[in-house]
């Protein structure tokens, strides 16, 4: 599974997700929308995005951090 989180500085959910995905032994990428210009790659992905994190799993938007709880729940 190939694992996506969007963030920002000083964001708790973004720190508890990539925890979460680190604790079910997955591996991620991190992309900091408040450096260079990855807001722009962000909105390219979901235009919709208004609240950090933003999770995609193999290219799908799955949500923020409530829902990757839920993913894994399921």
């Amino acid at each position: 599974m190939k694992f996506l989180v969007f963030t920002k500085y000083r964001c708790s959910y973004c720190d508890r997700a990539k925890a979460l995905i680190q604790q079910k032994g997955y591996e991620y990428e991190s992309i900091n929308i408040e450096e260079d210009n990855n807001i722009d790659i962000l909105l390219e992905k979901n235009k919709y995005a208004r609240t950090m994190p933003q999770i995609f799993i193999n290219d799908k938007l799955i949500g923020g951090y409530t829902d990757l709880v839920k993913y894994f729940e399921e």
